[in-house]
């Protein structure tokens, strides 16, 4: 650490859990472990008041049945519970804008599980504002907002060194500060990835007719649109287009962004018009080489980062809290040192190979689905019609995206 004896120590032990960034992981995971009696520190770069502007996002995000089950089990749920919008069906379907969709898709129904939706949409102003409730609520959390990290060391503790000029010393740091996590980088891991060449445009429209809980994902040459619901006669889009094209598209004005985006989304749900304002994400796919290092855990999008096709950025990043979160449980209950290397191995050992089938499978997706080569498209039409003809198959698709296949978590069961 750059000269320690200059910063001073604000405690012996300020945490137990010390988890870098603010986002929505590193919330949960605060809510989770300090639930189990932990005392957690939690330091966010950004303000507080940047956090609670409603404006601040504009995605919603898709949370499959076991996410909700987490958000249920550390207090969320019924906060958010009356501005989410189940989600009752998905249908997939291909083609391309102004043409109207394959006749092949894949349709998903959740009757076909007994558990109940498959998912909720919830828009991240809710989701973000219920965090920040329930951290306040919690004497076990504080709650460093505005406060940058610029250094780290390990060893019997792991320490953090704050641009303010203080440290904080904990058992365990978390990683949960994004793609280009500084966790991650001053704990020496490495990471493999590339760009897509893609960006996400993001908005909300209002329409005319009821969306019925019917997810749309439609997949074209450029990349693929969906279309979510949301409570009222409003859907969540995330049109993924070329990056050359969607920053063209991002310059326009509301009325000419609309006139570009109704081909592609169709009439069936009647007119459209937008709604709040529009955002842009640039696309790629991360995943780190280790999620762990000496007294330090990866989690969210500081461990993997894939592309939204299948809308399981954030679940992803909620499974690793659950299983980390019960990891550190179970460790503490034994007596054993959480931050200890076993421990965070088990940690690993039960979420890195998950989370790189799923960057594995979101990429093979999007470069399959992602142009408009003629004997792709036929291959893959056929693959989506002999798919929606297979129930049994059908149904497995419908518990992966439900988020209930794998070993599950507690928080997730």
């Amino acid at each position: 650490m750059d000269n320690p004896a200059r910063i001073p120590i604000l405690r012996g032990m300020d945490a137990d859990i010390i988890i870098v960034g603010g986002g929505l992981n590193g919330p949960a995971l605060a809510l989770a472990t300090a639930q189990a009696g932990f005392r957690v520190t939690i330091i966010d770069a950004l303000p507080l008041n940047t956090r609670k502007d409603p404006a601040f996002d504009g995605r919603s995000y898709a949370l499959a049945l076991g996410s909700q089950r987490l958000l249920r089990g550390i207090g969320i749920w019924p906060a958010i519970a009356d501005d989410a919008q189940s989600m009752l069906e998905i249908k997939v379907t291909d083609g391309r804008a102004g043409e109207g969709p394959s006749p092949w898709m894949m349709h998903f129904d959740h009757a076909e599980i007994e558990e109940g939706p498959m998912g909720y949409m919830v828009e991240d102003r809710h989701l973000r504002r219920a965090f920040l409730d329930a951290m306040a609520a919690d004497d076990r959390i504080t709650h460093m907002a505005g406060e940058t990290v610029v250094d780290q060391a390990v060893g019997t503790t792991a320490d953090v060194s704050l641009a303010s000029g203080a440290t904080l010393t904990g058992k365990v740091l978390i990683g949960s500060d994004g793609r280009a996590s500084g966790t991650a980088a001053r704990a020496g891991i490495k990471r493999t990835g590339w760009g897509y060449d893609q960006t996400a445009l993001v908005c909300c429209v209002a329409h005319e007719k009821p969306h019925d809980g019917i997810a749309h994902q439609f997949f074209m040459p450029g990349g693929p649109l969906a279309i979510l619901p949301l409570t009222g006669n409003r859907s969540a889009i995330v049109w993924s287009e070329e990056a050359t094209r969607a920053k063209t598209l991002a310059a326009l004005d509301d009325d000419a962004f609309l006139a570009a985006l109704k081909p592609a989304f169709g009439s069936f749900l009647g007119e459209i018009s937008l709604t709040g304002a529009r955002f842009t994400y640039p696309l790629g796919l991360t995943l780190a080489d280790s999620f762990i290092a000496p007294r330090v855990a990866l989690i969210g999008d500081a461990a993997h980062g894939v592309h939204p096709i299948a809308g399981q950025g954030l679940n992803a990043g909620l499974r690793d809290v659950a299983a980390l979160a019960q990891v550190l449980t179970e460790a503490q209950r034994r007596g054993e040192d959480i931050g200890a290397p076993l421990v965070l191995e088990r940690y690993q050992t039960w979420r890195r190979p998950d989370a790189a089938k799923l960057a594995l499978a979101t990429d093979t997706f999007n470069r399959l689905f992602s142009n408009d080569n003629p004997l792709l498209r036929a291959a893959r039409d056929l693959g989506m019609g002999a798919i929606n003809a297979m129930p049994g198959l059908r149904r497995s698709f419908i518990r992966e995206a439900a988020g209930l296949n794998g070993e599950l978590p507690a928080l997730m069961r």
